[in-house]
């Protein structure tokens, strides 16, 4: 197997075999092969419904396609990156260059306390909300800059260029860096403005070394994806930001008591709900199990920026919460900056 020495952002391996989501049967699977995948799940399935020889059929051919798909993420994103590059003519070229106008005041003066050298925990919540444990809600971006946002997103969808999925549970939105999102507006609101909040409010998990993230949209609507099924995120802090939509119902967060982590199943479980309000965002762990009820009526679409510290993953992946196995794939960069130990040339391994 050969090696390489490499600075640049790696996947852990776990990536194209575990946390791999049956939507129907609301259950995360890992699978190497049909033989472990039926020693492992054939009991929890039946007793979610599964039962006769072609369901199961189904799911094996489900979760097969969703490692080739996993393994082909990092070409096809390269791929689609160059064809928007090459063919798409934004809307709203403004949206692309965050300024602080497009900011909140009260976000804005979050910002400051959090850099004020008298700066602490107790003096950031006077100008946010704690809705529970390490779970936080204040205004992100003005009214104007939420709709001009949505109207971009919006000629994006109704364009033809390629689109990627956001993330293994959510089939529709926008991976931002694919648009060129990530520059102007999710570097810039990374570093300047949410990284001095994280370092007070999530010391122990890089609050203060946040080096990369991903950054997408999620739509919700009653003939598309409704809810959200409990789980925690590939990130060391969320910003989930709601940017509105058309008159939506339903749709709250919630959130699991942490000692209720493995719980799969999930809104009378919560110790937290929260509603979306346009503009404004929560902040929490990601490790933090949380997810989203049923949307009635009406879509909805959120921002949702995945905070990573190198730092800290580097050590412990937050997906397999093992040691990383590193392998650099074109394309794909889940924040594991690692050097100095040998990586997996993906080559060899896919």
């Amino acid at each position: 197997m050969a090696t390489t020495i490499n600075t640049r952002s790696f996947v852990c391996s776990c990536f194209f075999n575990q946390n791999i989501f049956v939507k129907k049967y609301k259950l995360h699977v890992s699978y190497t092969d049909k033989q472990q995948f039926m020693e492992d799940y054939s009991k929890i399935l039946r007793n979610k419904g599964c039962v006769t020889e072609k369901q199961f059929g189904e799911v094996i051919k489900e979760v097969e396609a969703e490692v080739s798909r996993r393994r082909q993420l990092g070409s096809q994103s390269l791929w689609r990156k160059e064809e928007i590059q090459k063919n798409y003519v934004p809307l709203h070229k403004a949206v692309y260059q965050l300024q602080e106008s497009d900011l909140e005041p009260r976000f804005v003066s979050l910002v400051s306390a959090a850099k004020s050298e008298t700066g602490s925990v107790s003096s950031l919540l006077e100008h946010m909300e704690c809705l529970g444990e390490e779970v936080y809600t204040f205004p992100v971006f003005t009214e104007q800059y939420c709709q001009l946002l949505l109207e971009e997103l919006s000629h994006i969808e109704q364009s033809d260029c390629p689109k990627g999925r956001p993330n293994t549970m959510n089939q529709y939105g926008v991976l931002l860096n694919e648009y060129n999102f990530d520059e102007g507006v999710l570097n810039p609101l990374r570093l300047q403005y949410l990284r001095p909040i994280t370092s007070l409010l999530f010391p122990a998990w890089g609050g203060h070394c946040l080096d990369s993230h991903k950054g997408f949209t999620v739509h919700y609507q009653p003939d598309l994806d409704r809810e959200l099924t409990c789980h925690f995120d590939n990130a060391e802090v969320t910003l989930n930001v709601a940017l509105g939509y058309d008159n939506f119902l339903g749709g709250d967060l919630y959130f699991l008591s942490w000692n209720s982590e493995e719980v799969q199943d999930q809104g009378n479980m919560a110790s937290i709900k929260c509603g979306h309000r346009p503009g404004w965002g929560v902040l929490h762990r990601g490790r933090h199990r949380h997810g989203a009820e049923a949307v009635s009526s009406g879509k909805r679409c959120n921002l949702i920026v995945w905070m990573r510290s190198s730092s800290v993953r580097n050590s412990l992946c937050p997906m397999c919460g093992d040691t990383p196995q590193l392998m650099h794939v074109p394309g794909l960069h889940d924040g594991f900056t690692e050097p100095e130990r040998p990586v997996v040339d993906v080559c060899h391994t896919l």
